[in-house]
């Protein structure tokens, strides 16, 4: 895809320069060569992961642009150089890019444990526990996405739909792209595909989330080994030929 920049070469069409990103020149360099990713400069990091914790402990509306600074360990003014959106700019950027390695992760999972299906019990409970390994691995992505959904009534418009967007949808869509796959090679029946991986997700994954708060408390691993194996199975009957 041919990329496409404004007069001012601040952003392109979204195939290069993710959310909350945007480039600036490098010197005087011109068109592409000039640009410098500003997402890889060291403050704007650190402000998004200083964000984050903020963000994670005291949610939307409690958390302050001065508590954000002191925790990124840079004056306010570098913050609102970053993000002259202020902090709601910020908690968007924020969300983005946590859903952006968390859908990354889950794209692997499925890549890794659904590429080629030898044993379809076995491979989707591998698979099931190999996509809620994110909640495990970025665990403060998690906690802003818990005090997110605790403040929904109270968040500015369009967050909510903006991290679904951009987070659990892309993540299910290429679940159910690979479940078409799938049906097609005669492992299940999924005329809907988008509609078996819902449900697959649902009975593999919404008890366990429900008894770790959405990831804030740990589940023994027997526990944690049986609800998922009991929910491929339940997915299996709804799913396999009849008479298989």
């Amino acid at each position: 895809m041919a990329r496409k920049y404004n007069d001012n070469c601040r952003k392109c069409n979204g195939c290069c320069n993710p959310p909350g990103g945007g480039y600036r020149r490098a010197g005087d360099g011109g068109g592409r060569t000039g640009l410098v990713d500003e997402r890889r400069t060291g403050k704007w990091q650190a402000i998004v992961e200083g964000a984050t914790r903020v963000f994670g402990q005291e949610g939307y509306a409690r958390a302050g642009i001065d508590a954000i600074a002191q925790e990124a360990g840079v004056s306010t003014r570098t913050i609102y150089n970053h993000f002259p959106g202020g902090k709601a700019e910020l908690f968007r950027t924020v969300l983005l890019e946590g859903s952006r390695r968390v859908v990354q992760a889950q794209v692997d999972a499925i890549d890794r444990r659904l590429h080629k299906v030898t044993d379809l019990e076995a491979d989707l409970a591998a698979f099931a526990r190999a996509w809620q390994e994110p909640k495990s691995l970025h665990p403060e992505h998690f906690a802003v996405v818990r005090q997110m959904q605790a403040e929904a009534g109270r968040l500015p418009s369009g967050f909510l739909e903006t991290w679904r967007a951009n987070g659990p949808d892309r993540s299910r869509a290429a679940l159910a792209e690979r479940f078409r796959e799938l049906a097609e090679e005669g492992w299940f029946e999924a005329p809907d595909p988008e509609q078996a991986a819902l449900h697959f997700l649902l009975l593999t994954g919404t008890e366990i989330g429900s008894r770790t708060h959405h990831g804030a408390v740990p589940l023994p691993e027997a526990e944690r080994e049986a609800l998922i194996a009991g929910g491929v199975r339940t997915f299996l009957y709804g799913h396999l030929p009849r008479g298989t």
